[in-house]
This record gives structure tokens, C-alpha cells and sequence, in this order.
């Protein structure tokens, strides 16, 4: 099929600048950070999804697994959302100092470490324990049979898991895609909540203690003079 587009003179090619992300030397320490991360963060839940399951009934351990798939869900919406927001409305958000708006702007530019985070580390993880937490649920409704996983219900269970997770992360991508600047400002509303306050609390000690060290000085300079 033809377009009606001009090509290039000479047949020469077009060039496209890249974007703007991390330096080499961020994304190899990222890389490396959040490989270690997933690493222990996988252990974690994985042992409390197994010890959990252990001693609940069924209709708990259908519960976990649905809250697992919900977990992945919403980060996976969230990552989403990182990618496509613009950037634009925040900064005017800012100047208004709106509780959040910068936040979200250090959301939106370290959207690649976002998405890999809430898409890939939390997405990945969730996947796969759900799908362990179903084969388990499947082992321990039939009496640990050796052909558990290949009868009728568990093969029910394992497409229906599978089914919810893509249905899902359909549906929130949709949603992140068309409400992006709206639910990066909530998630930047949140961590800034939860973390902001760290923060604000450390640099409020160093503010303190630089005018307290500065006092200190003048006192002595004072001393010295008389």
C-alpha cells in the first residue's frame, strides 16, 4: 500500500534524535540495584505467599491469589501511566505549589526506573507467585494427587489466573493511558506522603545543624574580637 508521504532527497535517512534518559553510568547502577532488589523482594514473597497458603482454606488462599493478581494490576497501571504522562502540567502545578506536583515530576522523569519497577520487578514477581500459588491451591484441593494439575479443575484454575492477569493489565492500560496525568499525580500524592516526610525531616536536621555550626562560629569570632 502507498502513501502519499515525500521520501527523503536522495534517497538519504532520516535521523531521529534520542531521548533524554539515564547516563550509562545510572543504568548500569540501576541495573544492577534492581536486580539485587527483585532478587530479595522475590524471596520475600514468595516465602509469606507459601507459609500463608500452608494454613489458610481454600477461600483464603483464592483470596491471595486474587490480591496478588490486583497487586500486579495496579502497578502495572501505574507504570503504564509513568510513561504517558506529560510533564507540562505539573510544572505549573508547582509554581502554585500544589502538594505532589513535584513529586510527580520526578515520577515522570525517571519514568524508565518507574515502569521497569512497577511493570517488570512488582509485575514479573506477582505473576509468577500467583501461578505458584494456584498450582499449590490445585495440590491441595485434589489430596496431592500426582495428576492434579492436568485434571479438569486444575487446568481451570491455572487459564482462569492467566485470563485475570492479562484481562486486567488490558483494562488498566487502557485506563493509564487515558487518565495518565491523573493517576501519576494520586501516586505522587501518596509516596510524597510516605516518603516526603523522610526527606523534609533529614534535610529539615542538616538545615539545623548548618545553623547551629554557623552560629557557633560567629559566637567564637565574636569572643575572639572582645
Amino acid at each position: 500500500m502507498e502513501d502519499n508521504y515525500k521520501h527523503p532527497a536522495d534517497d538519504k535517512k532520516v535521523k531521529f534524535k534520542g531521548n533524554t534518559v539515564s547516563s550509562k553510568k545510572e543504568t548500569r547502577i540501576w541495573t544492577l540495584l534492581i536486580t539485587i532488589v527483585t532478587f530479595f523482594i522475590s524471596i520475600f514473597m514468595s516465602f509469606f505467599s507459601n507459609e500463608t497458603l500452608k494454613y489458610a482454606s481454600t477461600v483464603v488462599s483464592f483470596l491471595i491469589v486474587f490480591g496478588i493478581i490486583i497487586i500486579s494490576i495496579l502497578f502495572d497501571l501505574i507504570g503504564t501511566a509513568v510513561t504517558a504522562a506529560d510533564e507540562a502540567p505539573f510544572h505549573s502545578m508547582a509554581s502554585r505549589k500544589l502538594y505532589g506536583a513535584k513529586q510527580a515530576i520526578r515520577l515522570i522523569r525517571n519514568a524508565d526506573k518507574v515502569s521497569n519497577f512497577c511493570n517488570d520487578v512488582v509485575g514479573d514477581i506477582c505473576g509468577v507467585i500467583s501461578g505458584t500459588a494456584a498450582a499449590y491451591i490445585i495440590y491441595k484441593f485434589s489430596g496431592g494427587g500426582n495428576q492434579a494439575e492436568n485434571s479438569i479443575f486444575g487446568l481451570s484454575i491455572t487459564a482462569m489466573v492467566a485470563s485475570l492477569t492479562v484481562g486486567g493489565k488490558a483494562l488498566g492500560k487502557s485506563l493509564a493511558l487515558q487518565k495518565s496525568n491523573y493517576i501519576v499525580y494520586k501516586v505522587a500524592i501518596v509516596t510524597n506522603f510516605l516518603f516526603g516526610r523522610i526527606s523534609f525531616t533529614k534535610t529539615r536536621k542538616k538545615w539545623n545543624n548548618k545553623k547551629n555550626k554557623n552560629g557557633k562560629k560567629k559566637r567564637t569570632l565574636d569572643n575572639k574580637g572582645e
